[in-house]
This record gives structure tokens, sequence and C-alpha cells, in this order.
């Protein structure tokens, strides 16, 4: 895998220095968190199109929720370093890197949580919850509103939360690669977040 253009620093700068009181912060475990993009794409030596995925699991963060279980939009975000996404081809990795993404000039993606209609309030220790979560998403320099289907399983530690989207490439001022054996992609792409959040600092309300 690539090295990672991200110092430590900048893994952690979305994480919240405080939170308010009876807030709950929740922090992106890099182990056991992945994001993964999935396109689809027509080779030239197959009738039928291809699925071709790349992941990471360079993925940082944290989700603040307050006491009326409302997430706090100025201390909630993901941040994915897109220079490490893998899939099984080194020639695709490479070119979407420098050509599509340039991770170089935009090295990270980052999805700033606005809200999450749907999600249960109080915050459950165990058990399973679907809902939304819609903010605005960053690639490439360009920021786009966007909503996640998102599945939860809560535990005493925080929670493990599958969120999938849908984007078209274009939007966000990018050209689908076509390289080698590629003949054409498709412009939408699935967007998946596998998180594993720890539930770090419960303060309570003593008014």
């Amino acid at each position: 895998m690539p090295p990672s253009l991200l110092n430590e620093a900048e893994i952690n700068a979305s994480a919240p220095a405080e939170i308010e009181e009876g807030a709950t912060l929740f922090t992106v475990a890099t182990e056991g968190s992945e994001t993964r993009y999935r396109v689809q794409e027509q080779l030239a030596q197959l009738d039928l199109p291809n699925d071709a995925v790349g992941t990471t699991n360079n993925v940082s963060g944290s989700i603040v929720v307050d006491q009326n279980g409302v997430v706090m939009p100025e201390q909630s975000r993901v941040v994915v370093d897109m220079a490490s996404l893998e899939s099984d081809s080194a020639r695709r990795d490479n070119y979407v890197r420098e050509n599509t993404l340039e991770t170089q000039r935009y090295p990270t993606a980052e999805f700033v949580i606005q809200e999450a209609p749907g999600m249960p309030n109080p915050l459950p220790t165990s058990g399973e919850a679907q809902f939304q979560v819609s903010g605005d998403l960053t690639v490439h320099g360009v920021t786009r509103p966007a909503t996640w289907d998102a599945t939860a399983r809560f535990d005493e530690e925080g929670a493990v939360v599958n969120a999938v989207t849908r984007v078209a490439i274009t939007d966000f001022e990018m050209t689908p690669p076509q390289v080698g054996p590629v003949l054409s992609i498709e412009d939408e792409a699935g967007l998946e977040l596998d998180l594993r959040l720890e539930r770090e600092a419960a303060v309570d309300d003593e008014r």
C-alpha cells in the first residue's frame, strides 16, 4: 500500500477538543474501519461489465451527538486518505491517483455530517438501527450534498456503522478513468463506509 500523505496532526485535525455537557463523543477507530469505492467498468476482454473496487482503512474522524440526540456538524466529520486507496490493479490505482483524484493536490476526502434523521435517541448500548446520515461530501476539492443509508450495531463500547451512497463522478469535476483494457466506466460510483466508532466520552448534565 502506498504511504499515507497525511501526518498525525492532519489525521487528528477533526477530533474536537471539548464537547458540551450531556454530549457523547465517538471517534473513528482505524482498526475495524474501512472505506470503499465501487464503479462499473467495461473491459475489452469481457462481454459483461466488471466492478472495480478500491479500499482503504486510512480513515479518521469523530462524531458528536448532543444530549437531545442531535448531531453537532462543527464537530462531526469523517476524513479519508485518498492516496491509500487500492484495488486489484496497480495500474488502475496509479492512474486514478494521478489523473482522476489528483491526490497530490487533493489528498483527502471529507464528509461533514449535518444530521442523522431516524438515529435512535437516547443512543443505545445494544441492538441495531437503520437511519440516514446527511451532510456535505468534499472530494477532489468539490463539495456536494450527500445522503447515506446507514445501519448501526450498537454495543457498550460504541457502534459499528455501515453506510452507503451513490454519487456522480463528474459532479466532483473528475473524469472517469480509462486506462489499458478499460473501454468505459459508468459515471455513477458507489461509496461505502464501514466505521468502528468508539464511545470516548459522555458528559453528564448536572444542571
